[in-house]
């Protein structure tokens, strides 16, 4: 069976390979993809080994290297603007950064000695490899037994939900849950009948902190009327569909490494690839009534067959 969602990646890897000289974004890379900007930074990540600036990064590294261990008579803002880094100070610092050595030193003595080269041919061989990840567990039957047990598969039917929108770090959701949780009270919503959802709109390898986005939400029933309230209360339609469950009851610190855990191991060495609709975070248990502070989410991640 092919892997459509690693042809996805492969495809995006040979892109920034022949484009790495242009001026590369998120977008346009998700766009590459044929996914969403959420889903593709996590997926890139899980299957080649390092996030997609990163590998950028890596790309425009090795073709700068070449050029001035060759000892190119172009200055080193040619070569920066040639190797597509926005700016020749951000070259020196991540150049620098992996060998050790300014751009301008490279060149300098390479002029100087035209074996140089071999110098730096460790230090490009540090540079990580690619498909890291890649079936890094396919082999191991008690690490797939243990995956087997722990992610169950399950069909969720569309949602319509009220929600209140957090902005800023997912460490402080606490004020838009206190929000939600009174209007929800006045309406008769409670846990008993209704879940309550919350979905952590931006992944914090791309997005500061307090620039992320987070909706705490609620179910509502049938025929809810959803004119008339407060202005922060707002609604939205969750579609429904085949969804992977890895349950979690840990801190909230800690509760990113949920995310790790199912797109880094689990979905590369699955049956499945990730769907194009947000990820659902089923709050189980409220975390300030909890002795240890702890939360119980069952994290709920969209997936379809291969």
């Amino acid at each position: 069976m092919r892997d459509n969602e690693q042809d996805r990646m492969d495809h995006v890897v040979q892109y920034i390979k022949e484009n790495s000289h242009k001026k590369l974004n998120l977008e346009l890379l998700a766009g590459v993809s044929h996914l969403s900007k959420y889903h593709f930074t996590r997926i890139f990540t899980a299957r080649v080994g390092m996030t997609p600036v990163a590998f950028v990064n890596r790309e425009r590294l090795h073709k700068a290297v070449q050029l001035l261990a060759e000892g190119s008579r172009k200055t080193i803002l040619e070569i920066s603007i040639q190797c597509g880094f926005e700016s020749v100070s951000a070259f020196n610092a991540l150049f620098k950064k992996h060998y050790g050595l300014t751009p301008s030193e490279v060149q300098s003595r390479a002029r100087k000695n035209s074996n140089f080269s071999a110098i730096l041919s460790n230090k490009q061989e540090e540079l990580p490899p690619v498909g890291l990840y890649n079936n890094c567990n396919t082999s191991n039957p008690l690490l797939r037994r243990v995956w087997d047990n722990m992610i169950t598969t399950r069909e969720l039917p569309g949602y319509e939900v009220a929600y209140v929108r957090h902005s800023g770090s997912y460490l402080d959701t606490r004020d838009a849950w206190d929000k939600l949780a009174h209007w929800a009270s006045q309406q008769g919503l409670t846990p008993r009948q209704h879940s309550f959802i919350g979905i952590s709109r931006d992944d914090l390898n791309f997005t500061d902190e307090m620039a992320c986005r987070y909706d705490a939400c609620v179910t509502l029933p049938s025929g809810f009327q959803q004119h008339g309230h407060a202005p922060h209360i707002q609604f939205q339609t969750l579609s429904g569909g085949l969804y992977a469950v890895y349950p979690y009851h840990d801190t909230v610190e800690r509760f990113v490494l949920a995310y790790q855990n199912v797109f880094s191991l689990w979905l590369p060495n699955s049956q499945y690839e990730a769907d194009d609709r947000p990820c659902l975070e089923l709050c189980l248990n409220d975390p300030a009534q909890d002795p240890e502070g702890k939360v119980k989410v069952d994290l709920y991640v969209p997936i379809k067959h291969r």
